[in-house]
């Protein structure tokens, strides 16, 4: 999927440019720009800088705005029913973990951000900061570090441990 990307954007935008949108992108975030950057050849410090940049940016205005919109899409348009149920249910959720583990949402929010699997990432982490009501600003923070974290891993898997065997 990455390659897919990469060739679209090839014909109009530098590598660095490109690993920054890749990592704006839903799914593909951090994890598929810092695959970008490799297959780029792009210094992993630039990689690494440009990909935390590019993957935060969304960040604020998903843990500010997604309620209001998910009301909106709930009451209008061809996807209120399932608007309505996400809304819904993640409230519900949230407020159940946030009862249940009040003192753990930091340090989840945290690996669950900095974790590079399937599903996992800033946006879907933001999307979760915002069902539990935390602060944006506190959420900010271990979703940051999450993306630290994050980097650090993707480094790992994209730049290092390839250079071991000669890639």
């Amino acid at each position: 999927m990455v390659e897919t990307v990469i060739e679209f954007f090839q014909h109009y935008f530098t590598p660095k440019m490109i690993v920054f949108l890749i990592s704006m992108i839903p799914v593909l975030e951090l994890r598929g720009g810092l695959i970008a950057a490799s297959i780029l050849g792009v210094p992993w410090k630039e990689a690494a800088l440009i990909g935390i940049i590019g993957n935060a940016i969304p960040v604020p205005f998903i843990i500010y705005f997604i309620e209001y919109i998910l009301n909106f899409l709930s009451k209008h348009g061809p996807i209120k029913g399932f608007a309505s149920k996400m809304v819904t249910k993640g409230r519900e959720k949230g407020a159940e973990l946030s009862h249940k583990y009040p003192n753990s949402i930091w340090l989840g929010l945290l690996l669950f951000v900095g974790i590079p699997l399937p599903g996992t990432g800033a946006w879907t982490g933001s999307l979760i900061a915002a069902f539990l009501g935390r602060p944006p600003l506190k959420s900010m923070v271990p979703i940051g570090l999450g993306l630290v974290l994050a980097t650090t891993i993707m480094l790992m898997i994209t730049y290092f441990v390839p250079s071991l065997f000669g890639f």
